[in-house]
């Protein structure tokens, strides 16, 4: 059960500044005012400009609906923009591609004759537009105003026309942010509109999907009308389209009554699944959803609860919470039914009840939203295990990046290994009898084999070279046998990748018994050594007959999947004593992470730093020496000084890389990927970060908070609550001097969750100088076995 209470009263003193893009934030005497709503600190524009590739729409938690205004930029908004295109009912946060965007309507006026809706979008200004979690709303040049909120699977717009008899809705199903394949548009009655799209594409095409809408308006329509291509017909009711423009109007009298709501209910199963969806939860004014839609996200924002800091520092914070919890995303009926990736119907019902979930961007998300998610929403985080599992029962294989029905095999490697292994040792596959055994053997499948040549995914496509010779070659220009990115084409960062999987999944079957089993993985794990060129002294991509290849500057290497070696090597958290080792001991580790995170001038102007010696563009990954905070490779390697003996440089860059993030529309550090960089500045921000993924295991550096509270379910956390403290935390005051647990000492730069199960409070005592906490061997985080 959440807490719904207010913290009260003035005893926490006003923090000195707060690191926000390099400016000192204006001091709060008072994190938390009496009446203060969470929802009024989220600003759902953060990261609509320079490639966050946000959405400011409305959506709850979770939720199926994502109701957002697309502008034109291929995801969907972009602030930058000065027309909207339509209000579209899927999103996902943060994606470097196209998709979704499906079912764009737009209120518009007067006579209907253009058909392509980036010709009829309807300019607006920002002065007129409004967004708060569950609810937006734009003032549109042609005089209309266009409100929105959602509920789990619908979506609800209030149009206020001005007065008329041409009051129009477009309703769009032919155009939207990915391929469209076949649409079918049909107005059923006087209120109401059905729609089937089959779309395809990510980046790349890929299989379709396909999904069911129904419409339905407050009142009746006093006509209407479809289009198909660029033919407008009056009257007609029903139309199709393969891969052009395919949609419907309806037209309203607004001369004494201006306004128009509607509700729509989305399904990926079928059209019925649609109409109870709609049934379920449609057939509420738009206040009292939008009122419904708030409170959602006011209980969950309240499940963590910072004092401290600046109003602009909050805001950023409280805007990465709630973008960490837009996905994954309900997939399941409100009947129980889902399509599974064997594309047929299934029913939660048959599987012991459960919600099933979708969208996974599970080479971004299980390094750091995966372990937020089962830290504050163990429940959720359990079916979305669960809807995984699922994934691999019914097609045979498990999911790299999966969206809605189909897998786009987009990224490298092996994430949902550690994705999943992270539910196992965060204790979410327990309560069932045989769950845990059943998810190993979907892994070790995963693990040691190949998908067929007639399946879907690509899986660990170099798993068979991976296997006998000890990494994954890297092969310029091999076609693709599949829809997606290869391997192959990262060899380098995928052996590492495949490296850090084995190793969790080791440890996983160490615990299950499986004693075999476990040491292969953990021998496998080591594979990170067959790529390491003692000669430059940086891992190096391998050939087809095991010979280095490409260049051997280390910052203009190939191979690596987004990044250079100088970024990947780091990627090994679960050996890194003996990453250590292979570098040349601490002294030279620490030298080349000083090097690399630019640690001299860090010291001099962090903000500055993180924004022109760091940063280079949302999508420059390559010819790089420095630390890239942008892009997932790197969001663990901050912490590698925990493991050298410097746990006081870990929170220097920490907070250098939390100046990125901003209470403005270019305030994300690139591509949001479904949560990922959120959840990595909301636990950062706190203080305990998972620094290996996959495991039990979470990094600690100073807390930019004074205080945090977070209220934990006690059915995975008895304790119900966990408070963070950090007295007298600043910008200045930013290193740890000691900490403790419950009130005894506390040595170690890590915890594992038992110690969060078991604990009330971790304290941190701050000063202006480093000191000697963690710096023993002792205190680094262990070797993962």
């Amino acid at each position: 059960m959440r807490w719904n209470r207010r913290l009260r009263g003035a005893g926490t003193a006003a923090v000195a500044a707060a690191l926000l893009g390099g400016a000192l934030a204006v001091p709060s005497a008072d994190a938390a005012p009496r009446g203060e709503r969470l929802t009024d600190l989220v600003n759902p524009f953060i990261g609509t400009e320079n490639e966050g590739n946000t959405y400011p729409g409305a959506a709850v938690p979770f939720g199926m609906v994502q109701l957002s205004p697309d502008t034109g930029h291929n995801t969907g908004y972009d602030h930058s923009d000065t027309h909207i295109r339509g209000f579209s009912a899927v999103h996902l946060s943060g994606v470097g591609c196209g998709l979704g965007g499906d079912l764009p309507v737009l209120p518009t006026t007067g006579d209907v004759a253009e058909t392509d809706y980036a010709k009829y979008a309807a300019e607006f200004s920002h002065d007129t537009e409004k967004a708060r979690p569950g609810y937006y709303k734009v003032g549109l040049k042609s005089g209309v105003d266009a409100e929105l909120t959602a509920t789990e699977r619908t979506g609800v717009q209030r149009y206020t026309f001005p007065a008329t008899d041409k009051a129009n809705v477009l309703i769009n199903a032919g155009q939207s942010l990915h391929k469209s394949v076949r649409t079918e548009v049909e107005i059923l009655d006087r209120r109401t509109v059905r729609t089937k799209i089959t779309g395809s594409g990510f980046c790349q095409d890929t299989k379709p999907y396909t999904l069911y809408t129904v419409t339905r308006f407050d009142r009746p329509f006093s006509s209407s009308g479809t289009w198909k291509g660029g033919t407008v017909t009056a009257g007609s009711a029903k139309s199709s389209a393969d891969g052009e423009r395919n949609g419907a109007y309806v037209r309203f009298d607004t001369a004494k009554d201006r306004t128009v709501e509607a509700t729509t209910a989305l399904s990926y199963v079928d059209a019925r699944g649609a109409a109870l969806n709609l049934r379920a939860e449609g057939g509420r004014s738009f206040g009292r959803v939008e009122h419904a839609a708030r409170a959602k996200w006011e209980d969950r924002l309240d499940d963590v609860r910072a004092q401290g800091g600046g109003e602009t520092l909050r805001r950023t914070f409280y805007s990465s919470l709630y973008r960490s919890f837009l996905a994954p995303n309900i997939g399941s009926d409100v009947d129980g039914r889902y399509t599974g990736w064997d594309q047929k119907t299934h029913r939660t019902a048959d599987h012991g009840g459960f919600t099933y979930y979708q969208n996974w961007s599970l080479w971004d998300t299980y390094r750091t939203q995966a372990q937020l998610l089962a830290l504050l929403a163990p429940r959720e985080s359990r079916d979305m295990a669960l809807s995984v599992l699922r994934i691999d029962a019914e097609s045979g294989w498990l999911p790299k990046w999966g969206y809605g029905t189909v897998e786009t095999n987009i990224m490298t490697g092996d994430p949902v290994t550690p994705f999943l292994t992270n539910a196992y040792q965060q204790g979410l596959l327990k309560g069932t009898p045989g769950l845990e055994e059943k998810a190993y053997r979907a892994l070790k499948k995963n693990a040691d084999g190949v998908p067929p040549a007639d399946s879907a995914p690509v899986g660990r496509e170099a798993n068979k070279e991976y296997i006998a010779e000890g990494f994954a070659p890297y092969i310029k220009g091999r076609p693709h046998a599949k829809p997606g990115d290869s391997d192959y084409d990262h060899g380098a960062s995928a052996t590492l990748e495949y490296a850090l999987s084995d190793a969790m999944l080791g440890q996983m079957a160490r615990e299950l018994g499986h004693e075999r089993d476990a040491a292969r993985y953990a021998a496998r794990a080591q594979n990170y050594r067959k790529i390491f060129d003692s000669s430059t002294g940086f891992f190096r991509a391998r050939d087809k007959v095991g010979a280095f290849t490409g260049p051997a500057d280390p910052a203009k290497s190939e191979g690596f999947h987004e990044g250079t070696s100088w970024q990947y090597q780091w990627l090994v958290p679960q050996d890194l004593p003996g990453m250590v080792d292979l570098i040349g001991g601490k002294q030279a580790t620490n030298a080349r992470l000083d090097s690399f995170f630019a640690y001299e001038q860090l010291l001099k102007d962090p903000a500055k730093t993180a924004r022109e010696v760091w940063v280079n563009g949302p999508y420059d990954y390559y010819n790089a020496d420095k630390y890239n905070p942008q892009n997932e490779p790197d969001l663990i390697a901050p912490y590698t000084y925990l493991s050298t003996g410097q746990p006081w440089k870990t929170t220097d860059v920490v907070h250098a890389a939390l100046t990125l993030f901003t209470d403005t529309p270019t305030g994300m550090t690139g591509n949001d990927d479904l949560g990922t960089m959120s959840a990595w500045n909301v636990l950062s921000s706190i203080g305990i970060f998972p620094v290996q993924p996959g495991t039990d295991t979470w990094g600690l550096s100073t807390p930019v908070f004074e205080r945090v509270d977070l209220s934990l379910d006690r059915r995975y956390y008895p304790r119900g609550r966990l408070t963070v403290k950090a007295p007298g935390t600043s910008p200045e005051r930013r290193y740890v001097q000691s900490v403790s647990a419950d009130g005894a000492d506390y040595g170690r730069t890590y915890l594992r969750t038992d110690d969060i199960r078991g604990m009330r409070e971790l304290s941190f005592a701050v000063g202006d100088e480093p000191s000697e906490w963690g710096t023993s061997p002792e205190a680094a985080p262990p070797v993962v076995r």
